[in-house]
């Protein structure tokens, strides 16, 4: 089928797929002359990719036409729709137009109906690669899984626990520390990757702002700081913290609603609160003795403020300490 719609925020996962369409359907030897590699941000650049999408290949293999930051099935101005409808029926089976792009699609765009409607009846293909939200462990746990499984890398039950806990939903770092840990396992003669492994090799800059998330309960703000500044120093997005402190204070919340409601079962407790590992419960269970639900809302509702002033341009230092510092007095 001549047409591949690829999308989701996962961008390393769209984009070893993207490869792997790539190399299947290039020959390595007309590879400068068939593949095309363009930007759908940039003015002109879409139409470029239909125009060249109806032109058959050069001398072995086929043509790849790859439209990154496609506008088709996103914001697709009506000329542009008018001129991608035609080109739909254009597309010689010897070509392959890839489109990505990292927003779902606009299902009310007549362009992302046409395309559907061709993926419906087998003339086109879509595929989704969506990150799993930060407090979603067992989304991040079939990440990590589905990851190893696509570099043919095989792991212990125990290491992707703990990779989930040192990464969270990093796809691109995942993959990074996947490959090394994998070359780790394969020098010293170990056929899986270890839960040491992780550990020794993995430094966890998410478990790092999850101590964050831990001080703040514990009405430490002063250590609650010094660990932000440590990662904001090693240049981890203040973003990201903010969705992992998020994600963690959330389920540390249904922990707490789900047994004040009589709940004992953990398995049921950890797929309510999306934790992948269960035994989790029994920690949390610790970390919230004397712990009100008031305490984790408000904590929420200050990271939101501190979400929103980081999206309005304030340093992240600045951002962390004007909405955490009051936390100590949280009850």
């Amino acid at each position: 089928m001549p047409i591949h719609l690829l999308w989701g925020d996962d961008s390393a996962a769209r984009d070893r797929a993207v490869a792997a369409l790539i190399e299947e359907a290039i020959d390595p030897s007309w590879s400068s002359i068939n593949l095309s590699r363009l930007d759908g941000s940039e003015a002109g650049q879409a139409q470029q990719a239909l125009e060249e999408a109806r032109t058959p290949p050069f001398g072995a293999g086929m043509r790849v036409v790859l439209l990154q930051r496609s506008p088709f099935c996103n914001a697709c101005p009506s000329e542009l729709a008018d001129r991608f409808e035609a080109a739909l029926e254009l597309i010689p089976d010897s070509t392959q137009l890839v489109l990505t792009n990292p927003a779902k699609p606009d299902g009310r765009l007549r362009t992302t109906k046409a395309l559907q409607k061709r993926v419906k009846q087998g003339l086109a293909s879509e595929q989704k690669f969506q990150l799993p939200a930060i407090w979603d462990g067992a989304g991040q746990r079939q990440l990590v899984e589905r990851t190893a499984a696509d570099l043919n890398v095989s792991m212990e039950t125990e290491a992707v626990s703990a990779l989930v806990d040192a990464i969270g939903n990093d796809s691109a770092r995942l993959t990074m520390e996947l490959q090394k840990l994998a070359l780790h396992a394969e020098s010293n003669g170990h056929e899986r990757i270890s839960a040491e492994a992780v550990h020794t090799l993995i430094e966890g800059q998410a478990t790092n702002a999850l101590a964050v998330g831990d001080a703040l309960l514990e009405g430490d703000a002063g250590g609650a700081i010094g660990l932000l500044d440590a990662l904001i120093d090693a240049g981890e997005p203040a973003l990201r913290i903010v969705a992992t402190l998020t994600g963690q204070i959330r389920g540390l919340l249904w922990v707490l609603l789900l047994e004040q409601q009589g709940e004992r079962d953990v398995a049921v407790i950890a797929k309510a609160a999306g934790i992948g590992n269960p035994k989790r419960i029994y920690v949390m269970r610790k970390q919230l003795q004397g712990r009100s639900s008031q305490r984790c809302l408000t904590l929420l509702g200050r990271l939101l403020n501190v979400e929103a002033a980081l999206k309005r341009g304030a340093q992240p230092g600045d951002a962390f300490r004007d909405g955490l510092l009051g936390s100590a007095q949280l009850r």
